[in-house]
């Protein structure tokens, strides 16, 4: 499957962002684009895809922290979130991060399946983390990956 070179687009804007991720999370909250243009303020953190798909990560102190990553739900199953997941670790080794590190919904099998396909590994839970309207919360798996021996998806 061939997959466009997500480092050639047009970045998402903070509306981009929204939007998709509005689109993509329908279980929970999701974030605004004052949010996302507040996150994006920070040097530490970067924004990489398109208004189709994009991540939001943060390094700090040689870790890179997945803070979210989206696609809209018509361009889904097109590969461009392990796209986007490989330019996310591409940025945060140019940024001298050496661990990547994120939080996703046990619930959320589709997001823990390309991870873990990526070589993260579940490394804790926040037990109940996530609210759901009308359920029980879900827990929040952790997971880590060393970005240096990370490979590129197939």
């Amino acid at each position: 499957m061939t997959t466009p070179a997500h480092n050639q687009l047009t970045p998402p804007t903070p509306e981009d962002m929204a939007r998709t991720h509005q689109a993509a999370f329908l279980q929970g909250r999701p974030w605004s684009a004052r949010e996302f243009a507040a996150l994006l303020d920070s040097p530490f953190s970067y924004a990489v895809g398109d208004a189709r798909s994009f991540a939001l990560g943060r390094v700090v102190a040689g870790e890179a922290e997945l803070l979210t990553i989206a696609t809209h739900p018509s361009h889904q199953r097109q590969g461009l979130a392990r796209a986007i997941l490989e330019r996310w670790r591409e940025v945060a080794l140019t940024r001298d991060a050496t661990d990547g590190f994120l939080e996703v919904a046990a619930d959320n099998q589709p997001a823990r399946t390309l991870y873990k396909a990526y070589g993260f590994a579940e490394s804790g839970r926040r037990v109940g983390y996530y609210p759901r309207k009308g359920a029980a919360a879900v827990d929040a798996v952790l997971m880590s990956v060393s970005l240096r021996k990370a490979e590129s998806p197939e």
